[in-house]
C-alpha cells in the first residue's frame, strides 16, 4: 500500500434494489473526493455499468479482479462476481440479498488484509440477507466476529454522538441484557474511541436512564436503581468523567445533550430517534471499538424512493470522510504514544 495520503477507501455495494449503488454515483461524481481517498467499490463492472447509465453518471471506473490493481485518483471497481444480475428498484429480493453478502464478506477481507484502509457499507437489507451461511442482524454484528475487539453503534455527527448498550435486542429482552460487565465494556469501548478516533483528551459522558424517569425510585422498575446508577458510581470513581442516569424524554429537547461529548441510551429506539431528528441526512453509523475503521450512513435501503435518481448523498458523503478522519486520528494516537518517553533531539553544543 501506499502512503496514508492514499488513503484505500472500501465500499460494500449493499442492497442493488436499495439507493446504496446511486448515493455511491453521486458521491464520486465530485473528482475532488479523489484528492482525499481512493475508493474501491466490491460489486462488479457490469452492474456498476447499469448504474452508471441508469443514473446518467459521468464516473469512467477502473475495472479490477485483485486489490493489487487498484488505481489511484481513480474510482475502482473490484468484481466480486461475474454473473449476470437483474436490478428491479424497490424489490425485496433474497438473490440480491446473495450479492450484498458477497460484496460485504470479500470487502471484508481486503480490510482484514490491510488491501484497504477502511470500509464504508452502504445500506442492506435485513431481511434479504439471511441463508444458512449469513445469520446477524447486520453489519454490525457481522464485523464484531470478523474483527478484533470489542464492537459498539456509535451514531456520530460534529455535534452530537450516541452509542447504545444494547442495539438490534428486541424491547422485551433489553432489561435482561443491561448487566454491570455490559455497561462497563460499553462506556470503556466509548471512552477510548472519543480519545483515540475523536482526539478528545477527557471525555465527558452522558448515560440515559432504562426506564422511564430512570424507575422514579423504584415506581417505574428497579434496573436504574439496582444495576445502572451503582455501575455508574463505580466507574465515575476511577476517574472517567461519566454521569447519569438521565430521563431520556427531557434529555434532547432540553438541550442537555449539548454538554457531554457523547451519549450513551439504554436501548435501540432511545437512542436512535432523537439522533436522527437532529441529524438525519448528515449522521453516520460508525462501529467502534474494532481494529479497523468502518462507517455508514444513517438510513437503510429506501426502496420507496430506489431508481428515481432524488436519493440524498449527504450521509453516505460523511461516512466516507468520517471513516477518513477517524484513520487518521488513530494513526496519530498511535504515533504519539507509541515512544511516549522519546525526547526531542538535542542542539548540538557550541
Amino acid at each position: 500500500m501506499k502512503e496514508e495520503k492514499n488513503i484505500v477507501v472500501g465500499i460494500s455495494i449493499g442492497d442493488l434494489n436499495g439507493i446504496g449503488g446511486e448515493v455511491i454515483l453521486k458521491t464520486f461524481e465530485d473528482e475532488r473526493v479523489l484528492d482525499f481517498c481512493t475508493p474501491v467499490i466490491f460489486a462488479s463492472a457490469k452492474v456498476m455499468a447499469f448504474l452508471k447509465t441508469h443514473f446518467k453518471s459521468k464516473i469512467n471506473f477502473n475495472s479490477i479482479n485483485d486489490v493489487s490493481q487498484i488505481i489511484h485518483n481513480r474510482v475502482n471497481v473490484l468484481n466480486c462476481w461475474t454473473e449476470a444480475v437483474t436490478i428491479e428498484f424497490g424489490k425485496e429480493d433474497p438473490k440480491i440479498g446473495e450479492f450484498s453478502i458477497k460484496s460485504l464478506e470479500v470487502a471484508t477481507k481486503a480490510l482484514k488484509d490491510d488491501a484497504i484502509h477502511i470500509l464504508v457499507t452502504a445500506p442492506i437489507n435485513k431481511h434479504n440477507i439471511q441463508s444458512q451461511d449469513f445469520k446477524f442482524p447486520g453489519h454490525t454484528d457481522y464485523l464484531a466476529q470478523e474483527l478484533e475487539g470489542e464492537s459498539l453503534m456509535f451514531m456520530i455527527t460534529d455535534t452530537i454522538k450516541v452509542g447504545l448498550l444494547t442495539d438490534h435486542v428486541p424491547v422485551k429482552d433489553v432489561t435482561s441484557h443491561i448487566t454491570t460487565a455490559l455497561i462497563n465494556k460499553k462506556i470503556n469501548t466509548v471512552y477510548k474511541s472519543l480519545k483515540t478516533d475523536f482526539k478528545i483528551e477527557r471525555p465527558k459522558i452522558a448515560v440515559l436512564g432504562i426506564n422511564p424517569h430512570t424507575g422514579d425510585n423504584g415506581v417505574i422498575g428497579t434496573e436504574d436503581d439496582a444495576i445502572l446508577r451503582p455501575t455508574l458510581k463505580q466507574i465515575k470513581e476511577t476517574g472517567k468523567l461519566v454521569y447519569g442516569p438521565y430521563a431520556a424524554d427531557s434529555f434532547f429537547g432540553s438541550n442537555n445533550y449539548k454538554n457531554f461529548d457523547a451519549i450513551i441510551a439504554a436501548y435501540h429506539d432511545q437512542g436512535l430517534i432523537p439522533f436522527k431528528t437532529l441529524s438525519f441526512g448528515q449522521g453516520v453509523n460508525y462501529t467502534a471499538g474494532l481494529n479497523k475503521v468502518r462507517t455508514s450512513p444513517d438510513h437503510g435501503t429506501a426502496y420507496e424512493i430506489a431508481g428515481k435518481a432524488i436519493a440524498d448523498e449527504n450521509s453516505f458523503k460523511e461516512a466516507v470522510f468520517s471513516g477518513i478522519e477517524i484513520y487518521k486520528n488513530r494513526m496519530s494516537y498511535q504515533q504519539l504514544t507509541a515512544n511516549p518517553l522519546r525526547k526531542s533531539p538535542r542542539k548540538a553544543h557550541r
